[in-house]
């Protein structure tokens, strides 16, 4: 998996980029094949703002966003949603696989 990092009005530390590769790194516990994930972190005002965007074998895209006041608690939501939506997705795939849709 390679996670690109962009930082819009942010400087992006050695600090960051460990949180979101380590917050990133479970996602790819559910879901083997994902090829990169794009993740933008900009600050305006006093509104920090994470945007995820992913990219796997089998799916086309899926995109997250979460805002917060803390940059790590905006990546922390969003890690949570990009997960929620990578489970659901899988799930859906294996019922479909057994045959749960044609009906």
């Amino acid at each position: 998996m390679q996670v690109n990092i962009t930082g819009h009005h942010v400087e992006l530390t050695d600090a960051l980029r460990d949180y979101v590769n380590e917050k990133l790194a479970r996602v790819e516990r559910h879901y083997d094949n994902i090829t990169t994930v794009q993740v933008v972190l900009s600050v305006e005002k006093e509104r920090k703002q994470a945007t995820c965007t992913l990219h796997a074998g089998g799916i086309d895209e899926l995109h997250a966003e979460a805002t917060d006041v803390d940059m790590y608690a905006a990546i922390d939501a969003l890690a949570d949603k990009i997960d929620r939506q990578l489970v659901k997705h899988k799930e859906k795939a294996q019922a479909r696989a057994q045959g749960a849709g044609a009906r």
